[in-house]
């Protein structure tokens, strides 16, 4: 057994140093791309669906970057999130605005539409012209009812004719 040194050795668990390893420079390269990854598959939902597509397709990659693969699994999941997320906003913006804007103009024509029904029912009716009313009162009497049936019985009997020149004339002139 190994017994502490007093050089500052410990001796019962000496370190070994291990293997270096012999990567080459592509290796190394590969190492930090995988890397870089990490970081970038939070930020961008694309890269994230095309190095999940990479994983999935080989078994040996996804259990080396297990990690990474959770990492893009949970960056689609949170793009779904903000997706809806931004969905219920927009609905939420756009009866908001229907509400505050649209709505009231709508109930304004549609008021403004049947007021004017309605006021149109409330104007007065309109008064009997004059000369119906005058007309009226003339044919109760005897002496123009019996005139008025006798124009009735002469514009009935009488053929209606072709008018001659001379109506002719006279109805340009009165026209003039």
């Amino acid at each position: 057994m190994g017994v502490p040194s007093f050089i500052g050795v410990n001796t019962m668990f000496p370190e070994k140093p291990g293997p270096r390893s012999k990567r080459s420079g592509v290796e190394h390269e590969e190492e930090r791309a995988w890397v870089s990854f990490y970081c970038r598959v939070r930020a961008d939902v694309a890269i994230a669906t095309e190095v999940l597509a990479q994983l999935e397709a080989d078994p040996q990659s996804k259990r080396a970057h297990l990690a990474l693969y959770l990492c893009c699994k949970e960056s689609l999941r949170m793009h779904k999130v903000r997706q809806s997320r931004n969905k219920r906003i927009g609905h939420f913006v756009r009866w908001f605005c229907r509400g505050l804007f649209i709505a009231p103009l709508q109930n304004m024509r549609r008021a403004l539409h049947q007021g004017g029904d309605i006021a149109v029912e409330c104007l007065p009716e309109p008064a009997m012209e004059p000369a119906v009313a005058q007309v009226r009162q003339l044919t109760r009497e005897s002496e123009f009812a019996q005139a008025a049936s006798g124009l009735g019985q002469l514009a009935t009997t009488e053929p209606a004719t072709k008018p001659s020149r001379a109506s002719k004339a006279r109805s340009a002139a009165i026209a003039a």
